[in-house]
């Protein structure tokens, strides 16, 4: 009781200072309470903006009118989770229509503006797919390695350890290549990819002599799976 009179006497000895301390605070909530609203407004307007795109595209459409779209929602929401993911869709759709260097440029915008957000891994992934497209090995070996051992997303990391499996495999590292692609077999049963790697795994197998193959048995595959 004697701390409640206590506090009760200083705030009449200091009204003025307790006056425009809540002032400051009250202020100070309401910008916070308005800024995340307006976040919230503007990620409502930009998922908006990136529906009616891809609702209003012609399945037909033009590469490249489909990547200025998503490029420019990116730009005009820049900072939201949806603008991250229009700039993911440019970049994608630039790799698949070919256009390596310019894809490239955007996967490395992504990291550069988001690099541990919902996207990292798979633009760091397609950056890496970029390099590989041009031919540029031992750049591209490097990327998907940053992929495997830089992010958690088993979906990148997988498709990094197959990729740099192939990357191995076509530089006679065969040791190297099959590992990985066991590794990749191990930790996606039953899945396309996984049994591919099983298939390529037992194929370096064979190849290797005895003392050199990794002697992880594999997992169990499909013989009819196609490499």
């Amino acid at each position: 009781m004697n701390y409640f009179f206590k506090s009760w006497a200083w705030i009449e000895a200091n009204a003025k200072q307790v006056v425009i301390g809540a002032g400051i605070l009250a202020v100070a909530v309401g910008v916070a309470s308005y800024y995340f609203w307006q976040q919230n407004q503007t990620e409502i307007t930009a998922g908006q903006a990136l529906t009616q795109l891809l609702l209003s595209t012609p399945p037909n459409a033009d590469a490249s009118q489909l990547v200025n779209g998503y490029l420019k929602i990116a730009a005009d929401y820049s900072g939201t989770q949806t603008g991250g993911r229009a700039l993911i869709l440019g970049a994608s759709t630039l790799f698949e229509s070919g256009n390596y260097t310019e894809a490239q440029v955007q996967f490395q915008k992504y990291l550069d503006l988001h690099p541990a957000d919902t996207f990292s891994a798979q633009a760091a992934l397609g950056l890496a797919a970029c390099l590989d497209a041009e031919g540029k090995t031992d750049p591209a070996a490097a990327a998907y390695q940053r992929v495997i051992s830089g992010f958690s997303d088993p979906n990148a990391v997988a498709a990094a350890r197959f990729a740099l499996a192939k990357i191995n495999e076509q530089q006679g590292k065969l040791a190297a290549a099959e590992s990985l692609y066991e590794t990749v077999a191990r930790n996606n049963p039953n899945t396309p990819l996984g049994s591919e790697a099983t298939f390529r795994a037992i194929q370096l197998s064979a190849k290797l002599p005895p003392a050199t193959a990794s002697g992880t048995p594999p997992a169990s595959f499909d013989l009819n799976t196609k490499p």
